[in-house]
């Protein structure tokens, strides 16, 4: 039995309030329906900036009414800090996933997403020290790799960074780092990479690829890729970031405490790949789709060439091990995608 299966099943019989930043969006959305399903108590905050209402009325829809009712929701904003003070009232693990992605965003407009990746990061893990919650779990980025050519990419090494948004989540890790040595509080960084699946936004100018071409793809748009295609990365299944968000929330190895850690499947594949994985499984699922030739364009500032975890720090440390890469996290993920965003199965 792994070791997030044993915690399954000391989930029946012991019930934790975990907080939820961020619960309205894809990654948040995710950790709570899973939570609540599994006999868990949830506290979610969200200010809807790039979240939905309609994820958290899905999300209790899908649990069912005797599980919804161990959800508490808050609107608000982690810039203010007292929004964050009421928000850890009660709570006992901290699942800090509310940040303004995007490395393009960030290069628009810096000010505002270190508004919320800096100073509600600080007001988030300041409250929940004051408020005694001793685990602090957040979403850190592989884009704190920057420039490091290393492959597969190792914890501790890493490059330069190369956006706004890779200094915010690396200024994370480091605020991270000093809380533990300071307060002692038990703080894990996830550094995800390329994380895609259910709920996840097709929608906006800093919408991810997958959902984005997908989206692109049912309503016979064209599609676009920045450079040549070779660029790559590894790309991973919601299934997998929802296992080390919870290994890492409940964890009582002290060798994770103050630690980053790489949330991926250890795979890699080219843009041109993920393309063609795409066409491939809404060919399997819907009569009348017929691909699109893709179209090239300059490559984006920011973007790290290559992307390719080393997940033995995750799997010694607290268990970790995926259970999905992307062709099983695709066949997944392409349904919802079909139901969500348009086409008709066959």
């Amino acid at each position: 039995m792994s070791t997030f299966e044993k915690l399954l099943k000391i989930f029946q019989t012991e019930q934790k309030t975990w907080l939820i930043t961020g619960n309205a969006g894809f990654i948040g959305s995710n950790l709570t329906e899973f939570l609540l399903n599994h006999n868990q108590k949830v506290v979610g905050l969200d200010n809807f900036s790039t979240g939905y209402a309609h994820n958290i009325e899905d999300v209790l829809d899908q649990v069912g009414e005797v599980n919804a009712q161990n959800f508490t929701f808050i609107e608000g904003d982690i810039a203010d800090i007292e929004t964050c003070t009421k928000s850890c009232e009660g709570v006992d693990i901290v699942l800090h996933q509310a940040a303004l992605g995007s490395v393009p965003r960030s290069i628009d407009d810096p000010v505002t997403s270190n508004r919320s990746n800096v100073t509600g990061f600080l007001n988030m893990i300041t409250a929940a020290k004051d408020a005694g919650i001793k685990r602090f779990v957040y979403a850190s980025s592989s884009s704190v790799y920057g420039d490091s050519q290393e492959l597969p990419k190792v914890e501790a090494h890493v490059g330069s960074v190369l956006s706004p948004y890779a200094a915010m989540k690396k200024t994370n890790e480091i605020y991270g780092n000093v809380f533990f040595r300071t307060y002692g509080m038990e703080t894990l960084g996830l550094r995800y990479f390329n994380v895609f699946g259910r709920r996840q936004d097709p929608n906006g100018a800093y919408a991810a690829v997958i959902p984005k071409w997908v989206g692109s793809l049912l309503e016979g748009e064209d599609v676009y890729i920045n450079g040549d295609g070779e660029t790559s990365r590894d790309f991973t299944y919601i299934d997998n970031v929802i296992q080390m968000n919870l290994l890492a929330g409940t964890t009582e190895n002290p060798e994770a405490f103050g630690e980053a850690f790489n949330v991926a499947v250890g795979g890699r594949n080219t843009l041109n790949e993920l393309y063609e994985l795409i066409n491939k499984e809404l060919k399997a699922h819907i009569d009348t789709f017929s691909s699109k030739k893709v179209i090239y364009r300059d490559f984006r500032a920011g973007d790290i060439r290559h992307s390719n975890a080393d997940i033995s720090k995750a799997k010694r440390t607290v268990g970790y091990v995926p259970t999905h890469d992307i062709y099983q996290g695709m066949e997944e993920a392409i349904e919802w995608y079909i139901k969500n965003i348009g086409g008709e199965k066959k």
